[in-house]
């Protein structure tokens, strides 16, 4: 449904995006995975229209997106990083303009106004003023009206900063029934516990560039471990250091070694090492690998830096 092919954008001598490829297929929860100044917000930017690439082509439904194109607009709502709202005006009112740039007014629009507000839990607000808003419900309102036209194509850009956990969690379920229903849903963010709760397939995006994508079981086939083996840091496990390299990598930080055992080490084997060394298994612990692994193993960084 979305193709990007060789996007770049550049700031001056800032390359913000550097020739991304990407496909997402209608109906696909898709995710852009990357720290803070990966390029993620300027993506989204120019899959929504409000700037051109440099370079490169943008599709929607084998269409070439530009800036005027008004059909292509109403076909995404978006959901901005910066809250975009009318905080003087209450709930109800700021759906009522939303709504009314889309055309869309009278009965039909009382209606769609009131059934987001009930989908995003804020019914029972609709008449306050959005300035004595949590930034959790003000975050549910902005999605509450970029779905009023109930466009195909839902972009979100960091959708959870700020937000306390029920607002999250509450827009979370929102965005999956969504989901269910078919709606194609672009999602960003640098927290790995979204994309892995959310989104069937994710691009990992770092310096204005796609380093990885896929599944999550994909990304993660990507490490040259499976599993990792935490050991509690003491006499006994410092001796075994000679025994357990055997298996994998070994990196001590603060009170515990780090094990990574190689692709294809048997785990009974590195238990009997760690038996042998007199090592507890009170002080063991298995880690499976997470994405922020797979960012650091390719990247060399933690994902917030």
């Amino acid at each position: 449904m979305i193709a990007l092919s060789n996007i770049s954008k550049r700031y001056g001598e800032v390359v913000a995006l550097d020739s991304i490829s990407l496909e997402i297929p209608r109906g696909e929860l898709f995710g852009l995975l990357g720290p803070n100044g990966a390029g993620k917000t300027t993506l989204m930017s120019l899959l929504v229209g409000h700037r051109r690439p440099d370079a490169g082509s943008i599709a929607i439904d084998g269409r070439q997106t530009a800036p005027d194109d008004l059909e292509i607009r109403r076909a995404i709502g978006y959901v901005p990083q910066q809250i975009a709202l009318y905080d003087e005006l209450s709930a109800v009112e700021n759906l009522h303009i939303f709504g009314r740039f889309y055309d869309l007014g009278g009965t039909l629009l009382r209606t769609r106004a009131d059934d987001a507000l009930k989908a995003v839990q804020l019914h029972e607000r609709r008449k306050d003023k959005v300035k004595n808003f949590s930034g959790g419900m003000q975050r549910r309102l902005n999605l509450a009206a970029a779905l009023l036209h109930e466009p195909p194509i839902l972009l979100c850009d960091e959708p959870t900063v700020g937000v306390d956990p029920q607002s999250r969690n509450a827009i979370f379920d929102f965005l999956e029934t969504l989901h269910a229903q078919g709606t194609t849903i672009v999602y960003t963010t640098h927290y790995m516990e979204e994309v892995e709760r959310l989104c069937n397939r994710i691009a990992i995006i770092d310096h204005g560039r796609v380093i990885a994508e896929g599944s999550r079981n994909e990304l993660l086939r990507l490490l040259p471990y499976e599993e990792t083996l935490m050991i509690k840091n003491s006499g006994r496990s410092e001796t075994a250091a000679d025994e357990l390299g055997r298996f994998g990598a070994l990196s001590a930080t603060g009170d515990t070694i780090e094990l990574k055992p190689v692709k294809g080490a048997k785990m009974s084997e590195v238990i009997g090492a760690c038996e042998q060394s007199g090592i507890p298994y009170s002080d063991i612990e298995w880690k499976k690998p997470t994405l922020e692994a797979v960012f650091l193993h390719l990247t060399g960084r933690s994902m917030r830096d």
